[in-house]
């Protein structure tokens, strides 16, 4: 199976840019209702993850808690506890679960390392759950 059909496409996607500032992530976050956004460079390649834990701590470290200094302070300067492992577009559907089990999303790139989209672990649940159903439909009708 192509992972593209489980694809979330970037044009639908809530992300971060890498010179954002600790406000506008902030605020990106709390706009999208999601804990984890990735973060995008300039020319479009995935550089990582923030997440809500990550900008509490470096709110904490770097703003000594005054909300106004998270305008200046850049996201990348913010330390990530660890970031959402990419697929690339040709990925199997094995490596894909794989890495989804421990990610909420997985982010897709193409052979440029563009970020394309991303794929959320609810969709492949989704997937898997509406054929288990059929499949034990199936079986009880047999």
């Amino acid at each position: 199976m192509n992972i593209l059909f489980f694809l979330t496409p970037k044009a639908s996607c809530s992300y971060l840019r890498a010179d954002d500032s600790m406000r506008q992530a902030l605020e990106r976050m709390e706009a999208s209702g999601y804990a984890a956004l990735p973060i995008l460079a300039k020319d479009g390649s995935y550089c990582g993850t923030l997440t809500e834990g990550d900008l509490l701590w470096a709110i904490k470290n770097l703003c000594t808690m005054d909300i106004r200094a998270t305008e200046d302070h850049g996201i990348m300067e913010i330390g990530h506890r660890r970031d959402n492992r990419p697929v690339r577009v040709d990925t199997n559907m094995e490596d894909l679960l794989t890495t989804a089990m421990d990610q909420n999303f997985v982010p897709v790139v193409d052979d440029r390392n563009t970020f394309i989209g991303i794929i959320t672990r609810k969709a492949i649940m989704q997937y898997f759950m509406k054929h288990y159903i059929a499949l034990e439909a199936e079986a009880a009708r047999a």
